[in-house]
């Protein structure tokens, strides 16, 4: 039998977050597809072997999962030069998208074709994983997460690698042994207390009334800790995350300057990089947007306290939140000024940006690994006759 193989996977909206096996590998890829035909021209073929694949995944997705089956995708940078490619759409369940399936089964098989340990008959791999992923609060609180999970168990998902640097011509079967779907509040919190071995790491915390406030692409979960738990009652998700905000900027860049960015990430990359931050190149010169992205960030930095302070007020005896995600990384000195301005609330950020915008993949990790050791220990308990 297969050796099943650890996955912490965070699909997060504007890239995807995965580690696998013993931490010995990670990926992260922009969360963008474009439908594409099965003879996609590549300019210098000869060379495909040398060129990185993560730069040229051209794949098809056979699953039952799927609403469309069979289709051909350009996946990450690739779909990034395409014409048609998408994004998730503010107001969309990510629990109910067929991109959300391709990017997770994507992100499997690029692991899977380096696994020495998966069989192979000729150019078939068999794979299978325990996974360990996450849902936004609102689509938890709402089911959706178990309809997720039955979508991935108990059947059998491939991706086949088309025109793909070094892969090509490679199929993956994935299967998988156990999915946990984990409310990404709660992961959070998990990532903040504990280490890789769920031993307590942050004491101060650990019996502290605590908010988060996890700013993604098109969601924001706030999650209220006391006693050690999330309070599910208290806890709350809205259908307000920085992707629109990214898309306005995208927009009247292109408006504006007459630049067009391929995507989302693009404009992450402007307003967060260290060196010329806010700044683009318009016909070779350097240009300021930062009129743009203020007026923009701004506003959306006014919308996200305004939830803050709703919920603070709520639960009025909070003693801290912390802002994570990769929209809090994004609105980091809008609401920081905000909140010295206003209420002065005690709120604190991850100054280093990768721990933020990894955190849901790493507490994936904790929770997937811990629950395959339980399961092993079990497995090693004698029976009794």
């Amino acid at each position: 039998m297969t050796k099943s193989r650890i996955a912490a996977v965070d699909v997060g909206n504007d890239s995807i977050k995965a580690i696998f096996g013993e931490l010995e590998y990670e990926l992260n890829i922009p969360n963008i597809v474009a439908r594409d035909t099965e003879d996609r021209p590549v300019i210098g073929i000869e060379e495909l072997d040398d060129k990185n694949p993560l730069d040229g995944i051209h794949v098809k997705v056979h699953s039952p999962a799927l609403k469309e089956n069979n289709m051909i995708y350009r996946v990450g940078n690739l779909a990034t030069k395409s014409n048609n490619a998408t994004e998730l759409d503010p107001g969309s369940s990510k629990s109910e998208e067929d991109q959300t399936l391709i990017m997770l089964f994507t992100t499997l098989a690029l692991d899977a074709v380096q696994q020495e340990s998966f069989p192979r008959a000729k150019n078939v791999i068999d794979a299978s994983y325990t996974l360990g992923t996450g849902l936004p609060l609102r689509e938890v609180k709402e089911g959706k997460d178990a309809g997720y999970r039955s979508k991935l168990v108990g059947s059998v998902h491939q991706v086949e690698f088309l025109v793909t640097p070094k892969y090509q011509g490679l199929k993956v079967n994935i299967k998988f042994n156990e999915v946990k779907v984990y409310p990404e509040g709660f992961a959070a919190y998990i990532n903040l207390v504990m280490d890789n071995n769920l031993k307590i790491i942050n004491k101060d915390l650990i019996d502290k009334r605590i908010l988060i406030q996890d700013i993604g692409g098109l969601s924001t979960d706030i999650a209220v800790i006391k006693n050690r738990n999330v309070d599910d009652d208290k806890a709350q998700g809205f259908n307000l995350g920085v992707s629109e905000s990214l898309e306005a900027i995208r927009e009247e860049i292109r408006t504006k300057h007459g630049v067009e960015l391929d995507s989302r990430r693009d404009v992450v990359e402007i307003i967060t990089r260290k060196n010329d931050r806010n700044h683009i190149m318009v016909k070779g010169s350097r240009t300021s947007v930062h009129d743009i992205t203020d007026r923009i960030l701004l506003e959306l930095a006014k919308k996200q306290y305004r939830l803050l302070r709703n919920v603070w007020q709520k639960n009025s005896q909070t003693e801290i939140c912390y802002f994570v995600g990769g929209g809090a990384h994004v609105l980091k000195d809008y609401l920081k000024t905000l909140n010295n301005n206003l209420d002065g609330y005690n709120i604190e950020f991850f100054e280093d940006d990768k721990e933020s915008i990894w955190m849901m993949a790493n507490a994936y990790y904790k929770l997937i690994t811990d629950y395959a050791r339980k399961v092993e220990k079990q497995k090693a308990v004698p029976v009794k006759s």
